[in-house]
């Protein structure tokens, strides 16, 4: 039975990679945990060692349609994160973005809940500002093969905003930048699972364009650690506050370091980029420091390392007929 005084907490987007490393914390921390996801990328693997837990609640649901809980805080992740997935559907991934948000403030609204927005760093598109700060605006395409995505996040804030300051509803945006660790889909396209599992199979890195862009990356119990200190943030901040891992690395250099944790025998296959793919992305988190008190902690080789053995498990774990990760 729920306790009177305990926090219920909606995800969305709850079995995807990051979702589901915040549902298990937040578990942790005694909240009753409310998981909603259409399955489009998330997964029950993910969250299989999370069902026979008393305080959480798995609904299958897809946010473009109206949801109608009781909850205290919502925590609003739903929507496909990489390109290979927004792409193959991009009207959809519009769709989530706008009228998921729509939604999910509409009932933030009603229930007069905290709501924090899953922003990206996409936002800023391929800056001509680095690092990039909160107060840049951005370089963005909308029309072009990433804008699904890209616009879809920005009208996803301008929605937050908006509700804020017509409707005063409490609100957090969190801009995330690149995030790795255990649960990554395998088949997300991703330049670290990309370049995990080709290293696990001897196959050929594929490294686009030369290799010399750069990303910054955190990893995933940093980046939930920095969500849930946002949101615990008194009411009068509401962000958009950038997170991430400000250590930048080249593409090319990830290859090489993957190719030698990994004990591969790939080779790098240069190939050309891809349109609107940024050339560089860096945080600027002085923000995230002053008012959360935030930084990563877990050192890239460390984070790589358990994001290896994940892919390993995953790769014992292949179905033999079909070939598939299961």
């Amino acid at each position: 039975m729920r306790r009177s005084d305990q926090i219920r907490v909606l995800v969305t987007g709850g079995a995807g990679f990051l979702g589901s490393h915040l549902c298990e914390r937040l578990l942790k921390e005694g909240k009753d945990v409310l998981c909603v996801d259409n399955f489009y990328t998330g997964t029950k693997r993910n969250i299989v060692h999370l069902l026979n837990h008393p305080y959480f609640e798995l609904l299958r649901h897809d946010i473009t349609f109206p949801l109608y809980v009781e909850v205290d805080e919502i925590y609003n992740l739903a929507c496909p994160a990489s390109p290979i997935h927004y792409q193959n559907d991009p009207v959809q991934t519009t769709k989530v973005n706008v009228h998921g948000s729509i939604n999910m403030l509409g009932l933030a609204k009603r229930l007069k809940a905290k709501i924090l927005q899953a922003s990206t760093s996409e936002v800023y598109g391929d800056p001509t500002v680095h690092p990039q700060p909160e107060d840049y605006w951005g370089n963005v395409n909308c029309i072009g093969p990433r804008s699904c995505y890209d616009e879809g996040k920005r009208c996803a804030e301008t929605l937050f905003f908006d509700y804020h300051r017509q409707h005063k509803i409490r609100i957090k945006v969190a801009r995330i930048f690149n995030t790795y660790g255990p649960h990554m889909h395998p088949e997300d396209g991703r330049v670290i699972s990309n370049f995990i599992l080709q290293a696990l199979r001897n196959q050929p890195i594929t490294v686009y364009g030369n290799g010399s862009q750069t990303r910054s990356f955190c990893y995933v119990d940093d980046m939930v650690e920095g969500l849930i200190r946002l949101m615990e943030t008194p009411d009068d901040f509401t962000g958009p506050v950038n997170l991430g891992n400000p250590t930048e690395l080249s593409i090319l250099e990830l290859a090489q370091r993957i190719i030698q944790m990994t004990g591969s025998k790939s080779k790098i296959s240069f190939k050309p980029l891809p349109t609107d793919d940024p050339r560089q992305r860096q945080p600027l988190i002085d923000l995230a420091k002053e008012k959360l008190g935030w930084t990563p902690k877990v050192p890239f080789e460390e984070g790589l390392k358990k994001t290896i053995a994940y892919f390993e498990e995953l790769l014992r774990n292949k179905e033999p007929r079909t070939g598939i990760l299961v």
